[in-house]
C-alpha cells in the first residue's frame, strides 16, 4: 500500500499541534505513548492462546488479583493491558498521574520519573469477557488536565484529581483489536481513525473527519434486561421493534456484540444508537458503564463526530463526578435517535393498558 497520500499518527498530531502555536508537544508526546501501549496489547491480543494470556488472572496476580475493584473477575490480558499501560506512561514526564477500571486507587508516577501536567485514566481492555471466544476487545482512553497545583507542586495525586465533567477532556480515544487494530482519536478537533499498518508497525489516517449520521435504522441493547427497563426505555424499543407498521414508520435491526469498543466503532462507522440504560436491576448502581474511563471517552468521541451521548436524561459530558469508579447509564450515538429517547425521559409518563376493559371503545359503529 502506497503510504504518499496517507498521514502517519506523528504527522496528524504535528498538524493538530500547529493550530496552537504556543503548545510545548507534550500532548503529542503522551498520545504516541499511549499508541504505543496499544499496539503491544494488539500483539498480546493476536497471540491470543498462542502467547499464554488467555482465562482468568490467578489470586497470585498484579493489580489486584482475580478479582478488581468492580467485583469482575480479571482475565490475564485485564493484568496485561493495565501493566502495559502504566509502565509506557509513568516514565516520560508527562502525567501527573493514572486511574484505571483495574486499580481501586490512582497510580502515583514512580519518585525517579519527572511528572507533569496531564492525567490519564483508562479501561485498559474494555470487553475481555468475550476474549476467549475471538470477539473484537480494545482499549479505551481519556486525557485531562491536571490541577493547577498538582502542577505547581508536583505533590501525589489524590481521586478528587480525577472528578472532572467530560467536556473538560484535553483528548480522548479508543483502539480497536479486531480484524485490523485501529485506533481513533479525537483532540478536540473532530474525530480520526487509524490503522495499524501491519509491515511499517505505524498507525497510519485511514478514516479522515469521522462523522455519525443523524438518523439510523440500527439500535444496541441488551434485550434479556428488558423487565427492568425504565418506562421510556421500554417506549422506545418497543416502537423500534413495532417496525413500519408502528409509529416510528419504518423497520429496525437490533445490535448487540456486549463489547462496548466494538459497539461504538459500529455506530461511528454508519450510525447507530447504543443504549445501556439505568435500570432496576441493582437499585444500589446507577448504571453498569465507568463514568471517567468508559463513558466520557466514548462521549467525547461521538459528540466530535456530530452525534450525541447522555445519561438518557442530561448530556453525559455535563455530569460532574462524585467518585473515581463511578457507574453511570449510557445512551450514544445518531443525534436524533439520542434526542428521542432524552425526549421520552422528560415526557410524562403514560399508562399503557393492553387490555380490553381499558381499551377505547364507543357505543356507535364506523
Amino acid at each position: 500500500m502506497s503510504l504518499s497520500n496517507r498521514s502517519t499518527l506523528t504527522q496528524y498530531l504535528i498538524e493538530q499541534r500547529r493550530r496552537f502555536p504556543s503548545a510545548s508537544g507534550d500532548l503529542n508526546a503522551l498520545l504516541l505513548e499511549v499508541a504505543l501501549a496499544c499496539k503491544s496489547i494488539a500483539r498480546s491480543v493476536a497471540f491470543g492462546e498462542l502467547g499464554g494470556v488467555m482465562g482468568d488472572a490467578s489470586v497470585d496476580a498484579a493489580q489486584g488479583g482475580a478479582v478488581n475493584v468492580q467485583g469482575e473477575v480479571q482475565k490475564k490480558l485485564d493484568v496485561l493491558s493495565n501493566d502495559v499501560f502504566v509502565r509506557m506512561n509513568e516514565w516520560a514526564g508527562h502525567l501527573a498521574g493514572m486511574a484505571s477500571e483495574e486499580m481501586e486507587q490512582p497510580s502515583q508516577i514512580p519518585a525517579q520519573y519527572p511528572r507533569g501536567k496531564y492525567l490519564l485514566v483508562f479501561d485498559p481492555l474494555d470487553g475481555s469477557s468475550n476474549i476467549d471466544v475471538n470477539v473484537s476487545v480494545g482499549s479505551i482512553f481519556s486525557i485531562l488536565r491536571a490541577p493547577d497545583d498538582v502542577i505547581a507542586s508536583g505533590r501525589d495525586v489524590v481521586e478528587a484529581d480525577f472528578l472532572q465533567p467530560g467536556a473538560t477532556q484535553v483528548a480522548a480515544g479508543y483502539a480497536l483489536y479486531g480484524p485490523t487494530t485501529m485506533l481513533v482519536l479525537s483532540v478536540g478537533n473532530g474525530v480520526a481513525g487509524f490503522t495499524l499498518h501491519p509491515n511499517l508497525g505505524e498507525f497510519v489516517l485511514t478514516h479522515p473527519d469521522i462523522q455519525v449520521p443523524p438518523d439510523t435504522r440500527e439500535f444496541a441493547i441488551n434485550a434479556s434486561n428488558s423487565r427492568f427497563w425504565e418506562p421510556p426505555v421500554k417506549r422506545y424499543v418497543d416502537e423500534c421493534l413495532a417496525g413500519a407498521t408502528g409509529p416510528r414508520g419504518k423497520d429496525f435491526n437490533m445490535r448487540w456484540i456486549a463489547s462496548m469498543v466494538a459497539e461504538a466503532h459500529r455506530i461511528l462507522m454508519r450510525g447507530g444508537v447504543f443504549m445501556y440504560p439505568r435500570d432496576t436491576k441493582d437499585p444500589s448502581k446507577p448504571g453498569r458503564l465507568r463514568l471517567l474511563y468508559e463513558a466520557n471517552p466514548i462521549g467525547f468521541i461521538m459528540e466530535q463526530a456530530g452525534g450525541r451521548a447522555s445519561t438518557g436524561r442530561q448530556p453525559m459530558l455535563g455530569v460532574v463526578p462524585s467518585s473515581l469508579h463511578q457507574r453511570i447509564g449510557l445512551v450514544f450515538g445518531s443525534r436524533n435517535e439520542v434526542e428521542r429517547i432524552e425526549r421520552y425521559h422528560h415526557e410524562p409518563v403514560k399508562n399503557d393498558f393492553n387490555t380490553p376493559l381499558f381499551a377505547e371503545r364507543s357505543l356507535f359503529r364506523n
